[in-house]
């Protein structure tokens, strides 16, 4: 949800800080990496149990996720294997994640609750495989109510006053479900109109190409007028 809407608000903000990163030598993938070591620095302050400074190095981690696309635009250097790096490593930071928020709730809960943020870990990556697999099929799944910046924030919220953590893991669990249901709508509506829509693309190009023949054979067999 606030990727739709804030993406572009957001891309120009940092397009400045992308131009001064270009200057320095660091590139996308260096960017991407740092988040990565930060993000698991923050899973084992989080399981310890210092929540706060799990917080702080949350936001720490988040801040060269949102800047290597600005770098990579400034350098020129967007690529598909920057974007599938990229991605594999945000997948990986929130398993981390959610698996220190795990360990700190069954240290300090009980075993049973360290299941939630497993749940919620389990549903965001089956969204997440819902817009891989609906891009690879040339088919639009973003969008969303709980999208990955929306967990980030949540999660922050709920590290920052810990007695709202588990109602907001509960928050968490059923907007992603939601969200999983939305994209699986969206992506079977426009699934059911593609096929359709690619016979008549097919058809179009068949008549064309009948056409053409048809032209082709009339200029062939078309028999030269005598000069008187």
């Amino acid at each position: 949800m606030f990727d739709g809407k804030f993406r572009t608000t957001i891309d120009k903000a940092v397009k400045p800080v992308g131009d001064g990163l270009r200057r320095t030598g660091l590139t996308p993938d260096h960017l991407t990496i740092v988040g990565l070591v930060v993000g698991a620095g923050a899973a084992f302050a989080i399981g310890a149990g210092e929540l706060l400074i799990g917080l702080v190095l949350v936001i720490l981690a988040a801040l060269p996720d949102l800047l290597d696309g600005a770098l990579a635009r400034a350098s020129g250097a967007s690529s598909q294997r920057g974007a599938f790096f990229d991605s594999t490593v945000d997948r990986l930071t929130d398993a981390l994640l959610l698996g220190g928020i795990a360990w700190h709730l069954a240290s300090t809960e009980s075993a049973h609750m360290a299941i939630l943020p497993f749940a919620v870990m389990a549903v965001s990556s089956l969204i997440s495989y819902q817009r891989a697999k609906a891009e690879s099929l040339g088919l639009d799944a973003k969008g969303g109510l709980m999208e990955r910046a929306e967990r980030i924030v949540l999660l922050c919220l709920g590290l920052l006053f810990d007695v709202l953590l588990i109602p907001i893991l509960w928050v968490m669990l059923v907007l992603t479900c939601v969200t999983a249901v939305q994209r699986f709508v969206k992506v079977w509506r426009q699934a059911a109109v593609a096929p359709v829509t690619l016979a008549r693309i097919e058809l179009r190009r068949s008549r064309r190409q009948s056409r053409r023949v048809a032209r082709l054979d009339r200029r062939h067999t078309r028999v030269p007028r005598r000069r008187s």
